[in-house]
């Protein structure tokens, strides 16, 4: 543990974004998850649905720089390809 009080204010800080981070980039990844379900089972309404949500997810994620921009983009190409071809 640190002793210097800076050192101890950035632990704090670390610690809470790490936390922050965590449930972002779970719930982003639970989103896409999401989609892949409804089009393993051929429910093309409930993709679409899923698909905004996951592409929010995405995006926001990209924003917060939890994943690389072109690491959002692709995963987002990909599940519209896997929705459209329903």
């Amino acid at each position: 543990m640190p002793n210097i009080k800076s050192a101890i204010k950035r632990v704090k800080t670390s610690e809470a974004r790490n936390a922050s981070n965590t449930t972002e980039k779970s719930a982003m990844r639970t989103a896409v998850k999401k989609v892949e379900a409804a089009v393993t089972v051929n429910d093309k309404a409930a993709a679409q649905e899923a698909l905004k949500v996951a592409t929010r997810s995405l995006d926001k994620a990209a924003t917060k720089g939890l994943i690389h921009k072109n690491a959002a983009a692709r995963k987002k190409s990909r599940l519209m390809k896997k929705v459209n071809a329903l």
